[in-house]
């Protein structure tokens, strides 16, 4: 029985095994996925975490309860050796080995892009996975219980200025979320205005929310400064040591949360840990047809797809297929067939695939849409956003759990309870117990 092997549970991952797993016949083949995580993170629903829209269980889909006929392994590829067929495992305990395996599908998706930025390492946080969501969403809750104990003044400002770095869908999503979360806390501290609060969006470009054309770029802009946001396009962070911004149009403020969403960058195992053809940007050379090589060579029984492939886009000739959600699902689901008809000596069908258009919720009540040329605002593609969104999530039970979420939210409204004291769980029992030590001394 041959192994395959799925490096890496994100979207073309999951969607790689869990379609094996549908089309193999028992005993045809045995799939391996590896990841350190033990879940695949459904990232358009990240910014309606932060918001409190969404639970934060919810966006997380469990490889172990989906995948029931693929063993997984939780850990990290840290080296793929191809010429041996073998990958080297850290698992999340204990020390190194290796795997050897026969086919190998490398779909470890990307990391946060990242600068070397006085203070940035020190003091922002990324959007790609739940906790860090969570960790945002709690931080802000707390930030507006702190600054509602002070009187008005500097500390308040800053504890109630955000900054998030990064105009794309992730960033434009997650800032409007949680300013749209920021302006609805306002009615439950009437100690606080909105004069206190300061949103700030920076953006090296020129254009936020480049999948969508000027026009609604243009409402998208007016629509989140009607709410209080700064918007600082063509412009980069220079430094944020100690939560002091510094931006490169001169803007300087204190800012206690900082999010970084500026781009994607390909992992550590790609760019440097695997001997399979990489680009100069460390993205692996894939064929259209999701085989590991070139169209004069193929590199036998290697494929890749997901945010980690330089995949030909054949719906825009001369370019690579986008690294978003839309291309990753549709690649595993193609990847798992082609795989399939490998097995049985048949030829793997190219990727084609034309956008569905972007939709972005910006609020609740309040997203975008644009197909070509049709744009629709408002409330109508908030609604079409959660619905696409809904039915694209993977298994029933999470689709089911977030309706009803969402059903109680539009009841009751958005749950409002920072957690973050489950960052450290002990210090409550820890407290008492070092107390009672101090009296029994």
């Amino acid at each position: 029985m041959r192994r395959i092997v799925v490096v890496g549970g994100g979207y073309a991952g999951f969607y790689t095994a869990w379609g094996l797993e549908k089309k193999l016949r028992r005993g045809e083949a045995e799939v391996v996925l590896i990841d350190p995580r033990p879940y695949m993170t459904y990232q358009p629903f990240l910014p309606e975490v932060l918001s409190g829209s969404v639970e934060a269980r919810h966006a997380a889909i469990s490889l172990r309860r989906n995948l029931r006929r693929t063993r997984v392994i939780s850990g990290a590829v840290t080296k793929v050796e191809h010429a041996r067929r073998t990958v080297t495992i850290q698992p999340m305990q204990g020390p190194e080995y290796e795997l050897p395996y026969d086919v190998i599908a490398v779909t470890a998706g990307a990391i946060t892009r990242t600068f070397d930025l006085p203070g940035v390492a020190e003091h922002a946080i990324g959007l790609k996975h739940v906790e860090e969501a969570v960790w945002v969403r709690d931080r802000l809750l707390t930030a507006f219980d702190e600054a509602s104990g002070l009187p008005a003044g500097p500390e308040r400002k800053r504890l109630l200025t955000v900054t998030f770095v990064g105009a794309g869908f992730a960033g434009v999503e997650g800032f409007a979320e949680l300013l749209s979360l920021a302006n609805s806390l306002l009615k439950k501290y009437p100690m606080l205005t909105r004069d206190d609060l300061s949103f700030h969006l920076v953006e090296a470009t020129k254009r936020m929310l480049p999948e969508v054309t000027d026009g609604p770029r243009r409402w998208v802009a007016n629509l989140l400064e009607s709410r209080g946001a700064h918007l600082h396009l063509e412009t980069t962070m220079v430094s944020a040591r100690d939560g002091h911004v510094i931006l490169s149009d001169g803007t300087e403020y204190d800012s206690d949360l900082i999010v970084w969403t500026a781009g994607n960058a390909a992992t550590r195992l790609v760019r440097g840990h695997t001997d399979l053809p990489v680009t100069e940007r460390g993205l692996i050379r894939t064929r259209p047809d999701l085989r590991v090589g070139t169209d004069d060579e193929i590199v036998p029984d290697a494929w890749a797809a997901g945010d980690d492939a330089a995949i030909p886009d054949l719906a825009v000739p001369g370019s690579l297929t986008v690294p978003n959600a839309q291309n990753a699902v549709r690649q595993g689901r193609l990847l798992a067939k082609n795989l399939r008809a490998a097995l049985h000596g048949r030829e793997p069908k190219k990727y084609l695939h034309h956008t569905l258009g972007a939709v972005a919720t910006l609020g609740l009540g309040t997203g975008i849409f644009q197909f070509r040329r049709l744009v629709i605002k408002g409330v109508l593609a908030w609604l079409m956003h959660r619905g696409y969104h809904v039915l694209a999530v993977p298994t029933w039970d999470r689709k089911v759990r977030v309706l009803f979420v969402w059903l109680a939210a539009a009841l009751y409204g958005r749950d409002i309870v920072s957690l973050a004291s489950v960052q450290h769980p002990r210090d409550a029992f820890v407290t008492e117990a070092d107390a009672v030590r101090r009296r029994a001394r």
